[in-house]
């Protein structure tokens, strides 16, 4: 590699590979995932999928975490999450209307996991509403939460969680669909575990055809009742 050439295109060059790029798609949704269903997911052989995540791997995009004889894989951080949906905000910029048109897509649009947090309308609703309603307050790394955010919390029965010194509670992430912020940090992760805890979330079936549409989030009807009025939302469509 050249001295002057951008220390991106070695990423890029992970990227763009068809069957890599489906499998990282695949990981968007936060889980992990098992050397076979990201074969599947890639539409490849089970010793190509481990040559492309031996390179993933390597690249620093995926990390692998052994649990007894089975080695299961996800991406290596939010920052990896938020790179790929950037990377899919500016390759729809000129097809975003008719890209997110079909059914399936509105769905994902609707609502869907972020790596560990919620984005599409309701992620910038919550966004939104902690903003308007001053329980967050932009702060140099990203957001602080005010006396109002921790009171607004408490009516979830839920505490701010601990982060590291010099770590973000909460930041802004440019959503792939609306293109405009969602939230996201450890502040957003909490409020998507408790949102699928109460079950006014339900991720979609993960075996979807549409490997995308797998980090769909679903609103049940007790979702309905109680999220869409927390989120200051009548309903979605």
């Amino acid at each position: 590699m050249s001295a002057y050439e951008p220390r991106f295109a070695r990423v890029a060059a992970m990227i763009a590979d068809p069957a890599r790029s489906r499998m990282l798609a695949y990981l968007l949704g936060g889980h992990a995932a098992s050397a076979g269903e990201l074969a599947q997911a890639a539409g490849v052989g089970a010793s190509t999928a481990s040559g492309h995540l031996a390179q993933l791997v390597d690249s620093g995009l995926v990390m692998c975490q052994p649990r007894g004889r089975h080695r299961y894989f996800r991406l290596a951080d939010a920052e990896v999450a938020h790179a790929l949906e950037a990377l899919a905000l500016v390759a729809e910029r000129s097809t975003h209307d008719s890209a997110w048109a079909s059914p399936e897509r509105r769905r994902l649009r609707e609502a869907r996991r972020c790596y560990s947090h919620l984005a599409g309308r309701l992620g910038v609703a919550l966004h939104d509403t902690l903003v308007a309603n001053d329980a967050l307050r932009p702060a140099a790394d990203g957001y602080a939460l005010t006396d109002d955010g921790r009171q607004w919390l408490a009516r979830l029965a839920l505490q701010a969680p601990t982060v590291p010194a010099g770590a973000r509670l909460a930041y802004a992430c440019l959503d792939w669909s609306e293109r405009r912020d969602h939230l996201a940090g450890p502040l957003a992760t909490l409020l998507l575990e408790h949102f699928q805890q109460r079950h006014w979330l339900v991720l979609a079936d993960r075996t979807t055809s549409t490997r995308a549409a797998a980090r769909a989030l679903g609103l049940t009807p007790v979702g309905r009742r109680e999220l869409l009025p927390l989120l200051g939302l009548r309903d979605i469509d």
